[in-house]
């Protein structure tokens, strides 16, 4: 899904043109406040912006989506940019920043560009969220072995830093690994790296192995 936040209805109807003959689906808003209050896309998206709008502006609009931790990758146009500005937007994450009078091949790479990070961005999210899921499974105590293990310790050392007998031990891993849905530390580990949590560095190596 493309759209297209910009107070010129001219500008709104020849980029409507243009986008739809390119087979695009999308949607233009008069002004910033009217996207906001329009539901996120649930697939991959991208949003092109005026910089200069009455009321909420192109650059107000970025902050406001980043602050809701909304996922739209951002194309800004402008008739009147300046170098600071421009810094800025990218800086912030914008995809590009186009001087109008704005040339069609270039806006609709732009827009693949966004469109395939907006992809990237929703994919990487999915992995974390589903990673979170699977540590939310854990007990309090599995959760403290699963932290010991991933040191690279061995049961009977994580059974004498925790002061719990090695069967137990044992016992609190295979618990785990069945929870999580694996069969090696390795596994564990990069379900953990996933999930955002930080490993030093010897042990995230253990994510490119498949044996622990």
């Amino acid at each position: 899904m493309v759209y297209v936040v910009d107070d010129d209805s001219s500008v709104r109807k020849s980029l409507a043109r243009l986008l739809r003959s390119a087979d695009y689906e999308m949607e233009a808003f008069p002004s910033a406040s009217d996207f906001l209050a329009h539901p996120s896309h649930p697939g991959p998206s991208c949003v092109i912006i005026d910089v200069q709008m009455p009321g909420l502006n192109g650059i107000a609009l970025q902050e406001a989506l980043i602050q809701r931790r909304r996922q739209e990758q951002l194309v800004f146009i402008t008739g009147h940019g300046s170098i600071p500005l421009c810094a800025k937007a990218m800086k912030a994450g914008a995809v590009d920043f186009l001087p109008k009078p704005i040339k069609s091949a270039e806006l609709l790479k732009c827009v693949d560009r966004a469109l395939e990070r907006s992809a990237e961005q929703r994919e990487r999210a999915a992995i974390k969220a589903e990673a979170r899921r699977l540590l939310d499974l854990l007990t309090p105590r599995e959760f403290e072995v699963m932290q010991t293990l991933l040191t690279g310790m061995l049961n009977k050392q994580v059974g004498a830093e925790l002061g719990m007998a090695e069967k137990t031990v044992k016992l609190h891993r295979g618990r785990i690994m069945h929870k999580i849905g694996v069969v090696s530390v390795a596994e564990l580990v990069r379900v953990a790296t996933n999930a955002g949590m930080t490993l030093p560095q010897t042990v995230s190596s253990l994510a490119g192995q498949s044996q622990d």
